[in-house]
């Protein structure tokens, strides 16, 4: 095996290993970190091309990061760089939920641990918000994308539309969108 990809695979794993190991709240509050691993300090990903792939992530099973990780480390080192990367980001997981098993079941109910948590629940929530405003300004780029965005949103929350089909539907209206322009572009460039 080359030794240029065993070193991208395990700085994949490293990378990712350190993504999973101090993120809290699942894939959606790693959104910013991958992002910022991926697109600014390795370079690996373009940042016009790591929204596409945040949504082709989240319309496949399984979790975001996870998904991210995989979908990366394949564009970077093929299958081991996949392999790695994925491993990377599920590894802490798993160790802490261990050491949780084992060390800490005893005191969840003392208020210190309770306390805790409360106060990572309150920093997740201000990651997510930071993500919908981040992806909100690089999706939604014109008055057709906010009215799709609230749309969507709509559909999900109040009426419990499964975000499969909010994702296929909005595709559909993406292309059909695109060709309705591309058709008044090429009228206008005939006149």
């Amino acid at each position: 095996m080359n030794r240029t990809l065993l070193k991208k695979a395990l700085k994949l794993f490293t990378v990712f290993f350190r993504i999973g190991a101090f993120t809290f709240g699942g894939g959606f509050a790693m959104i910013p970190y991958i992002e910022n691993e991926i697109v600014e300090k390795n370079h690996w990903i373009e940042s016009d091309e790591i929204l596409d792939i945040f949504a082709v992530v989240q319309s496949v099973p399984g979790v975001i990061a996870v998904n991210s990780s995989t979908f990366v480390g394949y564009r970077v080192a093929g299958l081991l760089g996949a392999f790695a990367a994925t491993i990377g980001v599920v590894l802490p997981s798993y160790i802490i939920i261990a050491v949780i098993a084992l060390l800490l079941y005893n005191f969840k109910d003392y208020p210190y641990v309770a306390e805790a948590f409360y106060g990572i629940q309150a920093g997740v929530t201000a990651l997510m918000v930071h993500v919908v405003i981040k992806l909100g300004k690089k999706g939604a780029k014109n008055l057709f994308g906010l009215g799709l965005a609230a749309a969507s949103f709509l559909a999900l929350t109040v009426f419990g539309a499964p975000a499969i089909m909010i994702l296929l539907v909005s595709g559909v209206l993406g292309l059909i969108a695109m060709n309705i322009r591309r058709i008044k572009k090429n009228n206008e460039e005939r006149s």
